[in-house]
């Protein structure tokens, strides 16, 4: 099978992550964590449109809001934040915090974080000093409208990739530090999630040592799609096997996450980091065509 991947213009981001694809504005919505960047690719114009959240440092992840089209949620450090954005102007602004998690660990960040088919929000932290890929101090958290957040996992590394099943019941979770993927059974009714089992071990694919799994996704086949932070790959994965279907080569290292997008939702948007001075394309967004596979667009965070 011939894949194509692609730069989407103009689309840098120094550590880019969270892709989210809009239906209602034919966009993609994606972050650049460590500077509060928050971005918006309009696939019509075929153009990004980049702005700053005034006075923050992160911005982990951008969730648009239910009913309120210039509303997001957004981790701003320990704090999921509301931000107003025209996803337009270079400017965005924090109108409220939504909640805060971990408010006593000062040296933490929150990380990844998505809405599951019934717009929840399940997210995690991490400790962002340090060497973050050996410590434990993060946690996975859910939250819905009216409630607190509910930790589901503790002595969590680099909570990082999140992706449901509905048809299958199963919700997969990644521990960057952990160099595996996890199901859990889960509930959507309720959005409990129960029983992890370890079904996708990064540690032997290289034999130059273990890959750091980062973002995650799933097609409507069941299949998942995993980044890889040092690896330069997006691996298809069965889950019930723990089989590799295909390995989605890209033109750089720090493969950050994935989200399937466009009209058809047949393609996977791809973002990358420049951490470390990597050579160009670094920090690119990326987009693949040619997969034969279609995923699930992006949910609103209901609040």
């Amino acid at each position: 099978m011939s894949y194509k991947v692609e730069a989407v213009p103009d689309s840098y981001a120094a550590l880019g992550e969270g892709p989210h694809w809009d239906v209602d504005r034919q966009s993609l919505y994606y972050v650049d964590l460590e500077s509060a960047g928050i971005n918006r690719y309009d696939f019509k114009q075929n153009k990004v449109y980049k702005a700053k959240i005034e006075g923050e440092i992160f911005a982990s992840f951008i969730l648009p809001v239910e009913n309120k089209p210039q509303e997001f949620a957004v981790g701003c450090g320990l704090r999921t934040v509301i931000v107003q954005w025209d996803g337009v102007s270079a400017v965005a602004k924090v109108t409220r915090t939504l909640f805060e998690v971990q408010p006593d660990l000062k040296e933490n960040r929150l990380n990844d974080a998505k809405t599951d088919p019934n717009g929840r929000f399940y997210g995690g932290t991490m400790a962002a000093r340090g060497d973050i890929f050996t410590q434990w101090k993060g946690e996975l958290y859910s939250w819905q409208a009216g409630g607190q957040p509910n930790a589901i996992r503790s002595k969590v590394g680099i909570s990082n990739g999140l992706a449901w099943d509905v048809k299958a019941k199963k919700f997969y979770f990644i521990d960057t530090n952990n160099h595996e993927v996890l199901a859990y059974d889960y509930n959507q009714s309720t959005g409990a999630v129960s029983n992890p089992k370890v079904i996708f071990d990064l540690r032997k694919i290289r034999p130059e040592g273990p890959l750091f799994p980062d973002g995650m996704t799933v097609d409507t086949d069941g299949n998942i799609y995993v980044a890889t932070f040092n690896g330069g790959t997006v691996f298809k994965v069965n889950p019930s096997t723990g089989k590799i279907l295909l390995e989605i080569k890209i033109p750089t290292t720090q493969i950050t996450s994935v989200a399937f997008g466009g009209p058809n939702l047949d393609i996977l948007y791809v973002t990358t980091a420049n951490k470390f001075d990597q050579p160009k394309p670094a920090g690119t967004t990326f987009q693949v065509t040619g997969l034969n596979a279609k995923g699930y667009a992006g949910v609103n965070l209901k609040i």
